[in-house]
């Protein structure tokens, strides 16, 4: 069974209480945000003792940890400091405990051989080799593009040197194939996310559901981790909840529903 984890921002509680309700869950693990949650600068030894108490105390543990900059690394402005801030979180993710940081990459551009194309494999080759370093996988999200673009693009980089955070339901939001894009991503991802969606013809796109009412097909999307002997996590997400802790643990309880033999 592929174990499962719970975006502690989905459950729009304080830490020391979502770290709480994670545990009354059952999730195996949890993702934290190293922006809003927890900040790199703040984690002192003290503090990394206790956050690993508290994860201890409920039986979790970090499965990822996310880094949302405001802009992608295809943006020049601030771009230093936005690697800088990265390099910083990665090495928390590593103290932490995590093996993998989730952030978007920023935009791709169809020409695959485009100059900002050139620019943005630099600064993730950058990435990359600190993350070697930490011990920890930089994973780009899916979504603003399919799969197959994104393919191409993250082909261009030494193998193993960046992951994919394989998002299905973003993929259905912006009107791409999640099946398709997992069977051109397969051999990238190292974290999923438990996320569904549906199209909605009268808003030109989609719009993001609860687990098992869209049209991501989760049974087969399990099916094929498995076959491809997938190692980490599905991460269960809920970008608008209404009712957040419950819209998680019916999360929860359908993935693991659908992986009973």
């Amino acid at each position: 069974m592929i174990p499962l984890s719970v975006q502690l921002r989905s459950l729009r509680q304080p830490l020391r209480k979502a770290l709480q309700t994670a545990g009354e869950l059952k999730a195996n693990a949890v993702e934290i945000d190293l922006r809003n949650e927890v900040r790199p600068e703040e984690l002192t030894q003290t503090g990394i003792r206790h956050l690993k108490k508290m994860l201890a105390d409920y039986n979790l543990k970090i499965a990822s940890v996310s880094f949302p900059t405001r802009r992608g690394y295809n943006v020049l402005d601030d771009l230093d400091r936005r690697v800088a801030a990265t390099k910083a979180a990665m090495t928390s993710a590593y103290d932490l405990g995590a093996k993998v940081l989730v952030n978007h990459i920023g935009g791709i551009d169809p020409e695959i051989s485009a100059e900002s194309n050139s620019r943005l494999l630099e600064v993730l080759h950058d990435l990359a080799r600190h993350a070697d370093i930490c011990g920890v996988t930089f994973a780009t999200k899916t979504g603003q593009v399919d799969g197959t673009a994104m393919k191409q693009f993250l082909d261009q980089l030494p193998e193993g040197s960046i992951g994919v955070d394989f998002d299905p339901g973003a993929l259905i939001i912006n009107g791409f194939s999640a099946d398709e894009s997992y069977q051109a991503l397969a051999k990238y991802v190292v974290n999923v996310r438990g996320k569904d969606g549906v199209k909605d013809l009268a808003r030109g796109r989609g719009i993001e559901v609860p687990i098992g009412r869209g049209t991501v097909d989760f049974a087969m999307l399990i099916a094929s981790l498995e076959e491809a002997r997938y190692r980490g996590f599905i991460c269960v997400e809920r970008e608008h909840p209404e009712y957040p802790v419950q819209e998680v643990s019916d999360g929860l309880e359908y993935l693991r529903n659908i992986q009973i033999p």
